[in-house]
């Protein structure tokens, strides 16, 4: 007997496990053989429409609910997460944050999560827009090739999140497995003229910011929340340049901005812009107004709104501001139209403070692409591409240097007189490679004497920031911008300065 029961049990298994992960049709029939109906009202019936962000569907013009049927498919790929970095990301609809999703108060959900065949591993979607233990998780637990279904009723209005609750979680969400689902109360949303989707997330990369290569999911640096990386919309630089969401002015705008997590809390703020409307946690009967900065929970959301009344550029960041200025987690508004000078005069942003997201940085980046290509292209038929090498050193140093040290040494190298030293044939740095490697690794303060000038200036270390291959392109670009010449720095040499000097 004991033999028999033993034989039988993984068939057992087998047969649940084939039963829960049919497709929707099979097993619809088989469940009336066990007596599971799917839900059935009398609704009409319409397909949703899904966006990737940072676009959003078009808002619900019927006044009577619906069955909406969504089809969301998971797909697991290799992408960027900034540049010269790649990232397997796990997804819902082939991107970090997942599908928007747009229904109604009152209509009945008929969900489809789809896990392509291309998946390793199984997972399922724990919507916090849904009534019902686990928020669907335990209705979509769905293998790589195999499609589930449930329904819910959207019982209450607002702004969602959704994810991956498949173990272990916080590596799921970790991997990009999250989105947003929007309830719209019965009697609509207010009308706006642009409407925009922004999620916040973390990455924990094995490796530090900025070290390129494909880089795996750190569990370790996940449970004590050190996140390499907190971006918007799933890499650094998703709203920035050419994908920077746009609007005109005299436009009014509302973002939808939710935070995936799976750890970390944000401060939202637009720079240059006050919300006129904000609803804390997205709950919709609460609204606050004339708002400077917003904290959104990990697995909560907002939904901001402003009218815009001048032209430029408005930052969108996260004000715990190393996060945004140091691990990614910035975009931009670009805002077109008439001045009103009685409202604003004066320029754009300045270059300097956006760092590697300016124009300049934004440049460099191309042309690093360029060189690359360039670069391949040569080894094919030469090996020998050293001139090639430096010059892709010098534009990967050029960004570094924008974002870290165009405060105080200046675009052009010049420095701040009697506050930060020049660079810019500066004999007091050309004079010993080693002791440049020493400074940026180290820092130094008192007073130094450049080109017959004496500066009493502080150099703070940035061992801890930068890895030995920035540092290496960083004072390559340097040795090499603005009437400097020198030879190029290389990784193994700082890395042999930085174990001696330990």
């Amino acid at each position: 007997m004991k033999t028999f029961i033993t034989r039988l049990f993984p068939a057992l298994l087998l047969a649940v496990a084939g039963f829960i992960s049919q497709p929707p049709a099979m097993a619809e029939e088989a469940g009336a053989l066990v007596g599971i109906a799917p839900v059935k009202e009398d609704l009409p019936i319409e397909q949703a429409i899904l966006t990737a962000p940072p676009h959003v569907p078009p808002p619900i013009a019927r006044k009577h609910a619906a069955r909406v049927v969504v089809n969301l498919e998971v797909r697991e790929y290799i992408g960027k997460l900034s540049d010269g970095v790649e990232y397997t990301f796990w997804t819902f609809g082939g991107t970090v944050p997942g599908s928007f999703i747009r229904v109604r108060e009152g209509d009945l959900v008929e969900f489809h999560l789809n896990n392509h065949p291309s998946s390793k591993l199984p997972h399922n979607i724990d919507l916090h827009a849904v009534t019902g233990a686990g928020g669907g998780a335990a209705s979509t637990f769905t293998a790589p090739g195999h499609s589930s279904r449930f329904t819910f009723k959207t019982l209450n209005p607002g702004l969602y999140v959704y994810h991956c609750a498949t173990a272990p979680v916080p590596m799921h969400i970790g991997n990009g497995m999250y989105g947003l689902i929007l309830v719209e109360p019965k009697e609509g949303m207010t009308p706006v003229d642009q409407e925009f989707y922004v999620m916040q997330g973390e990455f924990y990369t094995t490796g530090r910011y900025g070290e390129e290569g494909l880089q795996s999911f750190d569990m370790a640096k996940a449970i004590d929340e050190r996140p390499p990386y907190i971006v918007f919309n799933g890499s650094v630089g998703s709203l920035v340049g050419d994908k920077a969401i746009t609007a005109k002015v005299g436009e009014h705008v509302r973002i939808y901005f939710g935070v995936g997590g799976p750890n970390v809390t944000s401060s939202f703020h637009v720079i240059g812009e006050i919300f006129d409307t904000v609803y804390p946690e997205a709950g919709l009967s609460l609204p606050n107004h004339n708002v400077q900065t917003t904290l959104v929970p990990s697995g909560g959301a907002t939904m901001v709104e402003f009218k815009v009344d001048v032209p430029g550029t408005f930052i969108l960041v996260d004000h715990s501001l190393t996060r945004a200025f140091n691990k990614g987690a910035l975009g931009m508004l670009k805002v077109t139209g008439p001045e009103d000078l009685t409202i604003y005069s004066g320029k754009e942003i300045d270059v300097v403070y956006l760092g590697a997201q300016a124009e300049a940085g934004s440049d460099s980046a191309k042309r690093e692409a360029e060189l690359k290509a360039q670069i391949a292209a040569a080894m094919k038929s030469n090996p020998t591409i050293a001139g090639l090498t430096k010059e892709m050193q010098i534009e990967k140093g050029r960004q570094v240097y924008m974002g870290l040290c165009t405060a105080c040494h200046q675009p052009d190298g010049k420095g701040l007189p009697m506050a930060f030293p020049p660079l810019a044939n500066s004999d007091y740095m050309l004079a010993d490679r080693e002791r440049a490697v020493r400074i940026v690794l180290k820092g130094m303060s008192g007073p130094v004497t450049v080109n017959g000038t004496t500066i009493n200036s502080v150099m703070p270390p940035q061992e801890a920031v930068l890895t030995d291959t920035q540092i290496a392109d960083v004072l390559t670009y340097v040795f090499n911008a603005w009437g400097n010449e020198g030879e190029a720095f290389k990784a193994d040499q700082v890395k042999a300065i930085r174990n001696e000097i330990r």
